[in-house]
């Protein structure tokens, strides 16, 4: 009986402590971290279904006195013109992520299949402009497509978005040096041409990395303001629609709102749904 008493006052072992502690202090962590990233989207959905007069007079927190009141959304949707920011937008991501995906999976077939002297140098040629900030080519950009009579049209968006970058071609490579060189030859033996065993092998080994390209790359074009803005502003999109809000509108906070809210519910979704894809597309090639 002694020795189970002398077993019972033994404390308990410091690692197992500073573990409760140290997962109680990644929970807590992780906690305000969701608070943090979702604490502003309430608070907009939260403006946005007052009036102007209840914003201005009971403030950003108070509840709304009709929660079903959906005059903002109504307004911002037509005043926004979302309806053709949305279809010039899908039209956007239909043209420009499959080309996109072409031209960077061709890229990455060519930098992990073959060898020829210039490799190295296409490799940096694809790597370089990524330390260069976007500002300061785009003067040159602008030139480009303003000689190419691309100006105030949506081919001059279809254009800069098809480029291809290091990271598509980093995902790409990371799958396609797993696929077995014997593959290509097995398939060269037996008479395919280097276009057949790209589509018909390196294609279908390819589904988690253009899953997950074609999820980023969709965000990316959905998303980016600077490029309708800069070389089409006739072009009314998603971005371009919510900033026509900036104006004598301003001060219509709960307007404001609702038209955040508009634009901000597909990305939302896509990422809900589609999320597993993005984070096993990157981690997936990482590891050889």
């Amino acid at each position: 009986m002694s020795k189970i008493r002398k077993v019972k006052d033994v404390p308990p072992s410091p690692f197992i402590v500073n573990h409760k502690v140290g997962r109680f202090l990644m929970y807590l962590i992780l906690c305000l971290g969701v608070i943090g990233v979702f604490a502003p989207l309430f608070i907009i959905a939260n403006v946005s279904l007052k009036t102007n007069e209840e914003y201005m007079m009971k403030g950003v927190y108070s509840i709304p006195e009709n929660i079903l009141n959906i005059t903002n959304y109504v307004r911002a949707f037509s005043e926004g013109k979302f309806l053709t920011g949305f279809l010039n937008t899908g039209i956007l991501v239909m043209v420009s992520v499959p080309l996109a995906i072409l031209f960077g999976t061709m890229v990455a077939y060519s930098l992990s299949r073959f060898d020829f002297k210039l490799k190295p140098l296409i490799y940096m040629a694809f790597l370089i402009p990524t330390f260069i900030p976007g500002m300061t080519v785009t003067i040159a950009t602008f030139q480009i497509i303003k000689t190419l009579g691309l100006y105030n049209s949506i081919f001059a968006g279809i254009i800069l978005y098809i480029g291809t970058d290091i990271m598509q071609i980093y995902i790409f490579l990371q799958f396609i040096n797993q696929v077995p060189k014997a593959l290509d030859e097995s398939a060269r033996i037996d008479g395919a041409t280097r276009m057949q065993i790209y589509f018909r092998i390196i294609m279908p080994q390819l589904k988690p990395a253009i899953a997950t390209t074609v999820i980023l790359k969709l965000l990316g074009i959905y998303n980016d303001f600077f490029t309708p803005y800069m070389y089409m502003p006739k072009i009314k999109t998603a971005a371009t629609g919510l900033y026509s809000f900036s104006g004598d509108k301003l001060a219509e906070w709960p307007l404001m709102s609702a038209a955040i809210i508009l634009v901000a519910i597909p990305t939302i979704i896509i990422y809900i749904f589609l999320q597993k894809y993005i984070i096993s597309g990157v981690t997936d090639g990482a590891v050889k």
